[in-house]
């Protein structure tokens, strides 16, 4: 039986991004996933610029800008299309340095990750494989798999299992996890049309607040455009399944726009839910993404939870089978990442209840209270500034319980003489500070695998005055201290992410 340190089950956008963090660490690893190819249908079309972040780490953030729009805000409408706020977005970005709304189709990302995946030969991507079963076995997992093109079984042993294989998992199933109701469901209608046409609308996020008909509304293409209409009871899919059917749910938007200038790519009935697994692990078997957490999509973040739990947990396991962390760090990766995935969901529950609860009165209070939003202090950067809460205490988040400070906290993605941080950190532990280290300083930073980052203008400003970060190779801060030799002084051993020049022309996926 052949054996692999990591089997990747799920070859979604979760799935993708944990094998090539883990590719660029060295580690090999094969992901199997049930569909032959890229599942065509639109899905996910938005990130924030966090999760634009882990594309650059990727190495296809320009290759993704090809494909994506920058959303320029949030505009909220009342049920007679009345504009009750708009909270704008730079489009230029801001503190993680790329923009925090992009619109994109889901197959086209996947084929861009797919497409990077196979410039490195550590990483076997095996199609029609279906798992079947994962069985822990002393110091490895088993994994047992069919291929559908064959009807043969087949089985790998491998280090460790992350299980990215969506809402209904074969591995959350293994490691006996439920998903948690955390009390939302809600019927949408999702269409998706191509058009040459320009609507001449506003390009940010269209969000309809209605008890009656709640509505979303985005261009998410050059071509590209979807809505998502909540559906009444008793209406379904096959009530909306053509144009004509369509067209009184979208004439607010296309207007006058002939109908043979249209192309209905598909209409689809989708439950909205807000669901939580119950534990994350069993022993070397993970579970990210979707088979750990299901989030509405009023505030856009379904995919890019999954994008997060990859980039936690990679280095982390990286780290662990080079030997340069303790097996303990992987404990963290639940601890942090659980309580973000719940807060998100939270946030969600908030977000879609506020625009589509309450009935008339629901309407009368909206009326009254969102056109007045922009007078809080604070509320529109809150809405658009893309950041989401520091992860948990843990042993790699260093925070007083009193005054987290920066701990936990992304570090902001900076220009320092031309270069972000995320490009000078490149995956490693990195110490940021105002104070030049010595040369022994530097000697013992590097020793361990650490690259130091002398902050100036902005970045100064995030430290404080005086104060120095200790930043994880997720881009976390693990701990601030006046004390530089502090900083130095919990510096892990780590090993540095293989050089670019080691990717290779990999075989073609099976």
């Amino acid at each position: 039986m052949k054996s692999v340190p990591v089997v990747v089950v799920g070859a979604g956008p979760t799935g993708l991004t944990a094998a090539t963090l883990l590719a660029e660490y060295g580690i090999e690893t094969l992901v199997l996933e049930r569909w032959d190819g890229i599942y065509p249908q639109p899905r996910a079309v938005h990130l924030d610029g966090e999760i634009r972040r882990i594309l650059a780490r990727l190495g296809v953030g320009d290759d993704f800008d090809a494909i994506s729009r920058p959303a320029l805000g949030l505009r909220l409408i009342d049920p007679h299309m009345r504009v009750l706020a708009q909270f704008d977005r730079d489009p230029a970005g801001g503190a993680n340095g790329y923009p925090e709304a992009n619109l994109f189709d889901q197959p086209e990302l996947e084929a861009i990750l797919r497409a990077n995946v196979r410039r490195y030969p550590g990483i076997t991507l095996r199609g029609n494989a279906e798992v079947v079963a994962v069985f822990p076995e002393n110091d490895c997992v088993r994994v047992d798999f069919t291929d559908r093109s064959t009807g043969a079984a087949e089985s790998v042993s491998a280090g460790y299992v992350l299980g990215c294989d969506g809402a209904n998992s074969v591995v959350r199933s293994a490691i006996g996890a439920r998903l948690r109701d955390l009390n939302f469901a809600q019927r949408w209608l999702v269409v998706d049309v191509d058009t040459a046409a320009d609507f001449g609308e506003w390009e940010g996020v269209h969000q309809v607040c209605d008890p009656v008909r709640a509505a979303t509304y985005m261009r998410i293409g050059a071509t590209r455009y979807r809505w998502e209409f909540r559906l009444r009871p008793g209406e379904t899919a096959t009530d909306y399944g053509d144009l004509t059917s369509l067209r009184a749910l979208i004439a607010p938007w296309i207007g006058n726009t002939p109908s043979e200038e249209l192309r209905l790519v598909r209409v689809a009935e989708y439950t909205f839910r807000a669901e939580l697994a119950d534990r994350w692990r069993r022993g070397r078997i993970f579970l990210l993404g979707d088979a750990a957490h299901l989030t509405p999509p009023f505030i856009g973040q379904g995919m890019g939870a999954g994008l997060r739990d990859a980039t936690n947990l990679a280095w982390k396991l990286a780290g662990v089978l080079t030997g340069g962390l303790p097996a303990s760090v992987l404990d963290t990766y639940e601890i942090e990442r659980k309580p973000h995935a719940h807060a998100m969901i939270r946030l969600a529950k908030f977000t879609g209840r506020a625009m589509t609860d309450g009935g008339e009165f629901g309407n009368l209070l909206r009326r009254l209270v969102v056109p007045r939003l922009h007078r809080l202090p604070g509320f529109a950067e809150l809405v658009t500034n893309g950041q989401t809460p520091p992860l948990h205490r843990s042993e790699l988040v260093v925070a007083h319980r009193l005054y987290r400070g920066r701990a936990g906290k992304l570090v902001p993605n900076a220009l320092i003489d031309g270069r972000r941080v995320d490009d000078i950190v490149a995956g490693r532990f990195a110490i940021i500070t105002a104070v030049q280290p010595t040369s022994a300083q530097r000697r013992a930073i590097e020793q361990h695998g650490g690259v130091v980052v002398i902050a100036r203008n902005d970045l100064r400003r995030w430290l404080g005055r005086g104060r120095g970060a200790l930043v994880r190779p997720d881009g976390t801060v693990l701990r601030t201290s006046r004390q530089l030799s502090d900083l130095i002084a919990d510096l892990p051993r780590f090993k540095a992410p293989a050089p670019d020049h080691a990717r290779r022309v990999a075989k073609p996926t099976r």
